[in-house]
């Protein structure tokens, strides 16, 4: 196996996050520019299923009234804007059309804009920080279809974005994966093992006790499941604590491996801001990479053709 995206992923955004002025009261931000020279790393497809749907800009504010975004689709629960119109139909026929686009153009995830009725996941309003009704109806879909979701705001922190992307690379690189043999099963869940022990440790530990208890013979129809259990584990956020512990392992297990070090590497009781431990893990993958050691914080990285190549030129 190649430890190794060699494709850019492809993300969907919600527009008003990639500098288009759409949001309700004609705002936008454009985030992707906080992740500076990484954002040529993916391939973004912009979308607003309210403005698809004909809502305007600016427009009136937009709830759900009588539950959420699957009671929405389930006819339990209608979208209303602040006149009182119901906008439900034609916001459906949008997020169908959304979810659509994105598929065609194979996208695997999706940054969202938390507190939004239609983007929202875990948020559906900005109102005193409330959760209003999640999740919210485009949100719904691509929970239910599996999509890895970004909260756009997480890429202003250069640690939540780092999270994320290494999460991010794990995830599409799991699904890509050709599984023909028990090997194979095992050689992919050792390669993401120890990142899934970070993340959710109880699951992790779930997911190993299943693979040490197969039955004799290569059984196709588990592959499918294990990767969904190991997908759903890479979706979820760890913590700054968790993480300076594992860099720290890692590093330990790199200078064991390479017999050099990385003088910016700090123990994890060591005190620093957000700002340095981002670039401790960035200078570790590098370091790591360069060196063919395994980093198990970021077993997955993306590296085009051309960076590879112009890597083994110098």
């Amino acid at each position: 196996m190649e430890y190794l995206i060699r494709e850019k992923v492809v993300l969907g955004v919600s527009a008003c996050n990639f500098g288009a002025p759409f949001r309700y009261n004609r705002k936008g931000w454009d985030r992707i520019k906080a992740i500076g020279r990484e954002h040529s790393d993916f391939i973004w497809q912009a979308v607003c299923p309210e403005v698809s749907a004909g809502l305007g800009i600016p427009r009136d504010p937009i709830r759900i009234a009588g539950g959420n975004g699957d009671d929405v689709w389930e006819e339990n629960a209608r979208i209303k804007n602040r006149k009182g119109e119901d906008v439900t139909e034609n916001l459906k026929e949008a997020c169908l059309n959304t979810l659509k686009m994105l598929r065609s153009v194979n996208a695997i995830g999706y940054v969202y804009m938390e507190g939004s009725p239609t983007c929202g996941v875990y948020r559906t309003t900005l109102k005193n920080k409330r959760l209003g009704h999640p999740p919210g109806l485009l949100g719904s879909l691509l929970l239910k279809e599996g999509f890895f979701l970004i909260p756009a705001v997480d890429l202003d922190s250069p640690l939540k974005w780092w999270d994320w992307r290494r999460r991010l690379h794990a995830f599409a690189w799991v699904e890509q994966q050709d599984i023909q043999t028990k090997q194979d099963l095992y050689n992919l869940w050792y390669t993401v093992k120890f990142l899934c022990q970070e993340l959710d440790e109880p699951s992790a530990r779930a997911v190993g006790k299943e693979l040490a208890s197969l039955p004799k013979g290569f059984m196709p129809s588990y592959t499918v499941d294990l990767k969904r259990k190991i997908m759903d584990i890479l979706r979820k956020p760890s913590t700054v604590s968790r993480i300076k512990e594992r860099l720290w392992k890692s590093y330990v297990y790199y200078k064991r491996a390479t017999n050099q070090e990385i003088k910016d590497i700090l123990h994890p009781e060591m005190q620093r801001n957000m700002t340095h431990i981002t670039k401790e893990l960035i200078e570790m993958e590098r370091q790591a990479f360069q060196n063919g050691t395994f980093f198990s914080s970021a077993p997955i990285l993306y590296r085009s053709e051309q960076r590879i190549n112009k890597m083994i030129q110098s």
